[in-house]
């Protein structure tokens, strides 16, 4: 029969997961005007956010760094002083991000001055927008940033700082200095502005911080710049004059490369200038003193011998005048690091001598460049730089001794050779050898002074042609469509913060209750079956069922009534025993409502007040308290004389507990306990036991063996769910006879229907109200609000139509 009955009443379980998405709808559908009004606080924030904030635009420009690689001519002096085969574009990008750099920006756009309109909900940037332009003539104190509250009273005049009046286009002087605003032909539709100056350094350090430079594509030379900017006007301007600032830079970089070049060469002319006019004096004094100027034909073809050994010695003197002056150069510890290059090796064929005075050359230009990016002197890679100048200083000095030191064997040969022809003309008068002599240093300086002017002109050529090593490819434009903030993300994101806010709260009321709210709670955890469910009474009477009653709690009493029928099996006698897991769960409210339904159908009925701890079943029917259970099982009643009538309920007697005994569990394991419920059953049809908690105290496990079928009540939103875990141990172990669960103080909730979710089709929708006599629950603003949007409504009247 517990078969039975589990199957009559809990069915197929199959059918609360067909219904669970449709009761997760109508569990948040309820909440419906709460999610409403969070998202519309939610946009709501959204569209003040969007107001205040300043939108911030990016913009961009791409250029193009060349190579200077391969692009010499092969070169010597220019090589030497240049020092660079090719560009670091690490380096470059440093460069454009550079502090100096963005200072040249600063003052070719005057952007010390920053201009902006004061509106009623935000300030934005006017650069080039506003209605006037501010320019300083005198300055009190440059380092000291201020600013102007400006208030533009007409077209010629405005207020500074709400006092003084002055005229535009008209010099004025303040604390601060000498200005004069200049009006111009555009305006920013606002009459409030603030007009801030800052140093170019400052400014300079601000724009810099917010360049951001990267390879458009890697191995190339092209280079995106871009800026995030609240003007997208001034970032175009700042990234295009940052660009062509940068090409004036490369220019004057080469331009400058030319000038030491140029200033060294100018230095050795006037050396080597005094020089030849001193023995070129000389040779021409000796000339006429001695009169020898015919003298190259006496000598013939000896001295044409002589010639070309003095012309060998010649070059080799060149390269030993060449290799000392670099020596000289390198040993001098106040070139260590100036910006001037080590002068050109030309004159010397040496190959290994102009490696290393190239990448010397070369460590010195970057490590100049580095320090010109605001490279610290202590950066491990300046200090690297240092060691590798020293290294090439030493390892040119060793060539250059090297090479004086064959140059010296290869003169000495050449000088054995001329002294050969030499001896041919020891018959020649001593004062045509001495001729001879100075002769060939005068040649020796007209060589040196001819190389200096080739190469000066060849300079001076290549510094007039020189061009930048870049190419703007895409200019800075200002762009329409902000990158943040991003207004229809923000308000996508509105919208589903709003919905997630009171879901959340929904979920996490869900997941942290720990008390039974549906019927659900009890079938997920319990087989045991459920008889009914027993909506909250609004009445103050705790008798709610009679004959005249038409409420709709009365008819679900009827309807356990009637369910109780499979469980008996129909029996006529039977005995129930009402429990629950601990006090307050309305047993005393259930017995005595289910032994007045019994009652009305006929049924000679009885109701046994045994919780006997904590007795409250009299007191909820109005009548008076005396003798009773505990008289009879002490012997000092008879069963008959304290059993008492209910008031205006026929069939219907009450058996009062009586007082309080200090030994309860002891008392009913009594003898008369068992003669007590022969004697009941013989004289009534029902009897209904209203017993302590089962879970506090063992009192209903006591009384257990006379009762015929066990009522265990659980009270939504009072009965924790782990106690309900108890009842399936009684009902699958049997500890108590045919156990079945009913559900008291269900409470109506728009949304849900009849507790949660009209299992058995109490509630909305089927027309309760023509059957029942409703109990009108008192409700609050929210709660109509609630019911208003109670979409089930909607549902079903669309199901009648």
């Amino acid at each position: 029969m517990q078969e039975t009955g589990s199957n009559n009443f809990n069915e197929n379980k199959s059918e609360l997961g067909n219904l669970s998405f449709r009761d997760l709808f109508y569990k948040y559908v309820r909440f419906l005007p709460v999610f409403v009004l969070s998202v519309a606080f939610a946009l709501l924030g959204a569209f003040l956010y969007l107001r205040w904030t300043v939108p911030i635009y990016q913009v961009g420009g791409t250029i193009l760094v060349k190579s200077d690689k391969g692009n010499t001519r092969g070169d010597k002096v220019e090589e030497l002083f240049s020092g660079s085969k090719g560009q670091d574009l690490q380096s470059e990008m440093e460069l454009l991000r550079s502090k100096p750099l963005m200072e040249r920006v600063v003052k070719k756009l005057n952007l010390q001055f920053s201009y902006y309109a004061i509106g009623k909900v935000k300030t934005i940037n006017i650069y080039r927008y506003g209605p006037f332009i501010v320019k300083a003539r005198r300055l009190n104190d440059s380092t000291r940033s201020f600013s102007f509250k400006v208030k533009v009273i007409n077209e010629n005049e405005f207020r500074i700082n709400n006092s003084k009046t002055y005229r535009f286009d008209s010099p004025f002087e303040n604390e601060n200095g000498e200005f004069i605003f200049i009006k111009t032909s555009t305006g920013a539709g606002n009459n409030d502005y603030n007009v801030e100056w800052k140093p170019t350094e400052a400014m300079a350090m601000v724009y810099a911080g917010a360049i951001k430079v990267m390879p458009k594509t890697p191995g190339t030379g092209i280079l995106n710049i871009s800026m995030q900017t609240p003007n997208p006007q001034l970032g175009a301007d700042i990234i295009n004059k940052l660009m062509e600032e940068y090409g004036l830079y490369s220019i004057e970089q080469k331009k400058q490369s030319s000038d030491q070049i140029l200033a060294f060469i100018e230095d050795r002319l006037i050396d080597y200038g005094h020089k030849y006019d001193s023995v070129q004096r000389i040779f021409l004094d000796y000339q006429i003193k001695n009169n020898l100027i015919d003298a190259a034909e006496q000598t013939g073809k000896y001295f044409e011998v002589i010639g070309e050994a003095d012309k060998a010695i010649n070059e080799q003197t060149m390269q030993l005048s060449v290799a000392g002056m670099l020596d000289e150069y390198l040993a001098d510890k106040k070139n260590e690091f100036t910006k001037v290059v080590v002068p050109s090796s030309f004159g010397i064929e040496d190959a290994i001598l102009n490696e290393l005075v190239g990448n010397y050359n070369k460590a010195q230009l970057e490590r100049h460049h580095l320090l010109d990016a605001n490279v610290p002197p202590a950066n491990p890679l300046i200090k690297e730089l240092n060691g590798q100048i020293e290294k090439l200083r030493v390892s040119i000095r060793e060539s250059l001794k090297n090479i004086r030191t064959s140059a010296n064997v290869v003169t000495n040969r050449l000088k054995e050779r001329g002294n050969a022809g030499e001896s041919q003309l020891r018959a020649m008068p001593e004062k045509v050898k001495e001729l001879a002599d100075i002769k060939r240093q005068v040649d020796a300086y007209l060589e040196l002074y001819k190389l200096l002017i080739q190469k000066k002109e060849e300079t001076a050529i290549s510094r007039a042609s020189t061009i930048s090593n870049t190419n703007i490819i895409d200019k800075a434009f200002p762009v329409s469509i902000p990158i943040s903030p991003k207004r229809k993300m923000i308000q996508v994101m509105a919208v589903l913060i709003g919905l997630a806010i009171p879901a959340l709260f929904i979920f996490l009321g869900e997941v942290l209750n720990d008390k039974v709210s549906n019927r659900f709670d009890i079938e997920r955890i319990t087989a045991a079956p459920i008889l009914g469910e027993i909506g909250h009474s609004y009445s103050d009477n705790v008798l709610v069922v009679n004959k005249t009653t038409r409420s709709m709690v009365a008819e679900q009493f009827r309807i356990i009534r009637s369910n109780l029928q499979y469980v008996l099996s129909k029996k006529e006698k039977s005995v129930l025993l009402i429990t629950s897991s601990f006090s307050g769960e309305g047993k005393s409210y259930v017995t005595t409502n289910m032994g007045a339904v019994m009652a009305l159908a006929g049924k000679k009925t009885i109701i046994l007040e045994f919780d006997i701890r904590k007795p409250k079943l009299l007191s909820g029917l109005g009548i008076p308290k005396g003798p009773g259970i505990t008289n009879y099982l002490i012997g000092k009643a008879e069963l008959k004389d304290v059993i008492k009538p209910v008031p205006d309920q026929e069939n219907l007697y009450v058996l009062g507990c009586g007082p309080i005994p200090p030994n309860p569990a002891e008392l009913l394991l009594d003898k008369k306990v068992e003669e007590m419920f022969v004697w009941l059953k013989e004289n009534f049809d029902i009897i209904l036991v209203d017993t302590a908690p089962v879970g506090m105290v063992s009192d209903a496990m006591t009384l257990s063996k006379f009762a015929d079928s066990t009522l265990y009540l659980v009270r939504q939103g009072h009965t924790f769910k782990k106690q309900v875990g108890l009842i399936d141990e009684f009902y699958q172990q049997q500890k108590l006879p045919k156990v079945s669960i009913i559900i008291n103080d269900v409470k109506v909730k728009p949304g849900y229907g009849y507790y949660g979710y009209g299992r058995y089709g109490y509630g909305y929708g089927y027309g309760y109200g023509s059957y029942y006599e409703e109990e009108t629950a008192p409700r609050n603003f929210i709660e109509r609000v609630i019911a208003w949007f109670d979409i089930r409504r909607f549902f079903r009247k669309s199901k009648k139509k």
